[in-house]
């Protein structure tokens, strides 16, 4: 029966896979490289920080101790990097600084205000004659214009550029008496807003009649509303050109107060429309005088001011 027991017991053969490993995954391959980039990082700073001169080092080291007062100082810190001796220099006793042969006061960088002034009033009035050269460009080119050639008187005077168009008997601007623009006038104006939208300046606009008084018309109305009422119908004709309002600082009129020739005051040629091509200097000067109210308006709105403060009445709209 013994026998028969140890016939029957069950043999169990365990066999053992080769070459299998735990199960671990990955991550070791992710922290090896961070170990790597760590080192490669760590030999860089090193190498850097063995280029780089104490002087430098002290620089970067007042930087971010106080970068405000290095900012406003200028330079890139204290120390000298192109000397053995800290502190740069000869004097073995400081530790900061830049020393070349004792103390040498930094160099001031000042701005000439009148210089620079000056240099952008010589910008100012190239910039204008250059205008100047276009609108007797633009007058040339025009067979419509062509014919108002001799009527057209451009200067530069100490207030900018002025543009002048004179009556002539023959072929004058307005109709006696009358504020409306001649069609052929009409189409010169247009062309100069057209223009004069390629500069900045600011402009003033100027009615002048000649010395022959107002004849009969309303009660009160004179050469001074007349010649104001013909400044505005030709400023108009220019922001219909494409000029805009806003670059319009005065419209005013000024009768027979300024003829263009005293010796004849009758004469066609004092009764003209003067267009200013303001520049800074008169600019300011007329902002200046303007009260502040007045003075918010010109700067701030597209209305003009329409009225001389010499004239003796107001101007017509």
């Amino acid at each position: 029966m013994a026998g028969d027991a140890k016939k029957l017991q069950p043999i169990i053969i365990k066999r053992v896979k080769k070459g299998g490993h735990a199960a671990h995954g990955g991550a070791w391959k992710i922290a090896y490289a961070d170990f790597v980039t760590a080192m490669m990082a760590f030999f860089l700073l090193m190498w850097l920080l063995g280029s780089t001169t104490e002087g430098d080092k002290k620089g970067i080291a007042d930087y971010f101790a106080s970068p405000l007062k290095v900012a406003m100082l200028g330079g890139s810190g204290s120390g000298d990097s192109s000397s053995v001796v800290r502190g740069g220099g000869q004097d073995l006793t400081r530790q900061t600084g830049q020393v070349k042969s004792g103390e040498v006061n930094a160099k001031r960088h000042t701005i000439n205000l009148r210089a620079l002034k000056e240099e952008q009033r010589r910008a100012e009035r190239t910039r204008l004659e250059e205008l100047k050269q276009k609108v007797e460009k633009t007058l040339a080119n025009n067979p419509k214009l062509a014919a108002l050639g001799g009527q057209i008187r451009l200067d530069m005077t100490k207030e900018g550029l002025r543009i002048q168009i004179v009556d002539e008997n023959n072929r004058p601007m307005f109709d006696s008496g009358s504020a409306v623009v001649k069609p052929y006038m009409r189409d010169l104006l247009r062309e100069l807003g057209e223009v004069l939208t390629e500069v900045p300046n600011r402009l003033t606009l100027e009615g002048h009649t000649d010395a022959q008084p107002f004849p009969g018309g309303e009660r009160g109305y004179s050469n001074w509303e007349l010649s104001a009422d013909r400044a505005n119908a030709s400023r108009r004709e220019l922001v219909a050109g494409g000029l805009p309002e806003a670059r319009m600082l005065r419209v005013q009129g000024l009768a027979a107060s300024k003829l263009l020739d005293s010796k004849m005051p009758d004469s066609p040629v004092n009764r003209r429309i003067s267009i200013i091509v303001m520049n800074r200097d008169a600019e300011d000067a007329v902002l200046k005088n303007l009260p502040d109210d007045e003075e918010e308006t010109a700067e701030n709105t597209d209305t003009p001011s329409a009225q001389n403060a010499s004239s003796p009445a107001a101007a017509r709209r």
